[in-house]
């Protein structure tokens, strides 16, 4: 089992693989959009409505806005968090949502303080780097020590022999997230196993302009717990050619690194009721924590805003769908999935009664359709559904529907799964960075997402029969 020093478990990582699966398999099929059935005929003037709605103005984005530039990044455990989620419980009820609600989640907390990376030898300079979520810190003078760089596990095994009291750099090209976070969650403890005494790993995305990107690792139970952090492509780069020329690198590695006691959080709920089978339940949503860098806008304000959007549009068109439609603002995906682990308890003997989630974490650039996971019944059904956003750009239906924050209640009932789908060519250049800012939102994008998934949701809450039935 993996730890962080507030024993983060291996199953959350391995839910963090499985939304990494979604994020890219997303694409590598599809299915075509159908001719539109007879049944979805009473729906195209309500879709209409919304999309129309959706696309008159600007409010999403605005809300975004807002939601970075007066809170700025909200880690788990921090205040702007906090502050961030009584924010959105507030607006909701102007909003005019019903039964909306805080409901108290456990998170963990941890703490960057003051870091750095400097080059002492053969001259000084300084890196570019970004502690790891989770990690331990360094003494206060930090760690100084030669650097070894590997290109992958197998070749640090091989060198097992030169690591002993040395910094380990994993200098391994973006190839996709599934593929290279590895290096990130697990390189701390396979390095520590063979004697390193700190690791760096170059960051987990494309080269770019120096930009490195944070994001959780975890410990293994059994290896010396040592300080990581990311550095940038560029840097990891110059280590290697250092080391190529036969004068490695002398690296002094800071970090203030701290995990302190659990802290207080909470998921945000809001409701439309259902007007014939209240107790049937169609949830939406996305995470409202980011990480303490850049304000999260990307990952994942905008999906938190486009699902809680849906809802406004929805109720302000005074269409209420036969069962309950539900926007979940999840806490704690970043760093522990805590929130998404929390719902799924509250609501264990609720969820045969979800007809479907849908989770938006993969950005609102240019929208797609959705990605699907459940019965070919239910996906003649959505895809037909999906046919109403040829307008937007929305109408494509692939597989892997699913997320981080709904995968432990879908996989503990079944339930139908969704997942936003945009093109995501920009994504991971800017995922878990300074970066992650509204300007690489383009708010028409954002409007053509929130029509999107507020027609899906709502038709699949309102119509007659039940999703796969």
């Amino acid at each position: 089992m993996f730890t962080t020093p507030r024993q983060f478990p291996l199953v959350l990582i391995a839910t963090c693989f499985l939304a990494v699966t979604v994020h890219e398999g997303l694409f590598r099929a599809s299915s075509d959009t159908q001719p539109s059935a007879t049944w979805l005929e009473e729906y195209r003037e309500p879709a209409s409505r919304i999309i129309g709605e959706a696309l008159s103005d600007t409010f999403a984005y605005r809300r975004l806005a807002e939601l970075g530039d007066t809170f700025g990044h909200r880690l788990s455990g921090s205040p702007q968090l906090e502050r961030a989620i009584q924010w959105a419980a507030d607006q909701m009820r102007i909003d005019g949502l019903e039964s909306v609600r805080l409901e108290p989640v456990m998170v963990p907390h941890w703490v960057r303080g003051q870091e750095r990376v400097t080059i002492v030898g053969p001259e000084p300079q300084d890196l570019v780097m970004l502690g790891l979520g989770g990690s331990v810190g360094t003494p206060p003078e930090g760690i100084e020590a030669s650097t070894i760089v590997v290109n992958s596990f197998d070749e640090l095994d091989a060198l097992s022999q030169d690591v002993e009291g040395k910094i380990v750099v994993y200098n391994v090209p973006f190839t996709n997230y599934g593929q290279t976070v590895r290096y990130r969650t697990t390189g701390a403890s396979r390095a520590a196993r063979h004697g390193a005494v700190a690791a760096l790993v170059r960051s987990v995305g494309p080269t770019g302009f120096r930009t490195p990107h944070t994001g959780n690792m975890g410990y293994t139970e059994r290896d010396p717990k040592i300080p990581v952090a990311a550095i940038t492509a560029e840097d990891a780069e110059l280590l290697q050619r250092l080391q190529n020329k036969n004068m490695p690198a002398v690296v002094n590695l800071m970090m203030e690194a701290q995990t302190l006691p659990d802290a207080e959080s909470a998921n945000v709920i809001a409701e439309i009721r259902g007007r014939e089978l209240p107790d049937e339940f169609v949830v939406i949503g996305g995470h409202i924590d980011s990480w303490d860098v850049g304000t999260g806008s990307t990952d994942d304000g905008g999906g938190s805003i486009a699902t809680w959007d849906a809802l406004r549009i929805i109720k302000r068109l005074n269409l209420r769908p036969r069962r309950t439609l539900r926007v979940v603002l999840w806490t704690n995906e970043e760093n522990g999935f805590r929130g998404a682990f929390a719902y799924r308890d509250r609501y264990r003997e609720a969820l045969p009664n979800h007809v479907m989630m849908l989770e938006s974490d993969s950005g609102v650039f240019e929208p797609r359709g959705f990605g699907f996971t459940g019965s070919e019944r239910a996906r003649t059904t959505v895809t037909e559904i999906a046919s109403l956003l040829q307008g937007v750009g929305a109408s494509w239906i692939g597989p892997n529907g699913g997320g981080a924050d709904i995968g432990p209640s879908v996989r503990a009932a079944n339930i139908p799964a969704m997942s936003l789908a945009v093109d995501e060519s920009r994504y991971f250049s800017i995922h878990h960075t300074p970066a992650d800012t509204i300007d690489k939102i383009d708010p028409t994008d954002l409007a053509r997402n929130v029509a999107a998934i507020a027609v899906m949701a709502y038709v699949v809450a309102d119509m007659p029969t039940r999703l796969g039935k």
